[in-house]
């Protein structure tokens, strides 16, 4: 029997000339950097490709991508699928989880590209990535961070049926964190 991971990482969407797929080997490297190093993605910045492959083949990736083919309606396939011919397609966005596959989803650097906006491919990304949250039977929690309340906030509330988490000091859960060298934000502290 194959495992939980192993069956999440062959899953594809299709619609139209779109597709969405968890089989982080089509994802372009050299394409995801330049998306990583865009003033839009200001929470990340590039990795060295080793470390990005390394990243991608670590998480459930669901890639966004156009390819050759015309009309059809969204369509789910758990089945294992062919692996399409990467040079047909164009790379258009990403969401990424970091997750065990049985307890915890981390959704995190979900991207599409401005020229693809308005064409609901985002809403559409997300729901494919829903479809696999519903599918966890033992999952504990779901999360995501965003600086985004205008739009962010509501949008993952719709979809994914999230809340902003309340939180004070002896109540309740307590998110922490500890910023790395890979945010753009971190500040290497002074030891002494």
């Amino acid at each position: 029997m194959a495992s939980v991971a192993s069956e999440l990482r062959k899953r594809a969407w299709s619609k139209g000339a779109y597709f969405i797929s968890t089989d982080a080997s089509l994802v372009p490297v050299p394409q995801l950097n330049e998306m990583f190093d865009s003033e839009e993605f200001y929470w990340g910045k590039a990795l060295p490709e080793s470390a990005m492959r390394e990243m991608l083949d670590n998480s459930l990736v669901f890639g966004l991508y156009e390819r050759g083919v015309e009309a059809g309606d969204a369509t789910t396939s758990s089945a294992p699928v062919g692996k399409p011919d990467k040079s047909a397609l164009t790379f258009l966005g990403l969401a990424r989880c970091v997750t065990d596959f049985t307890t915890l989803l981390y959704l995190t650097d979900v991207w599409v590209g401005p020229e693809t906006r308005g064409k609901g491919l985002g809403k559409w990304l997300i729901k494919c990535v829903q479809e696999v949250v519903e599918e966890l039977s033992h999952l504990r929690r779901s999360m995501l961070f965003t600086g985004d309340w205008e739009k962010s906030v509501p949008f993952y509330r719709e979809l994914m049926g999230m809340e902003v988490a309340k939180f004070r000091d002896g109540e309740g859960l307590a998110m922490m964190e500890r910023r790395g060298p890979g945010n753009p934000r971190y500040v290497k502290e002074e030891s002494g």
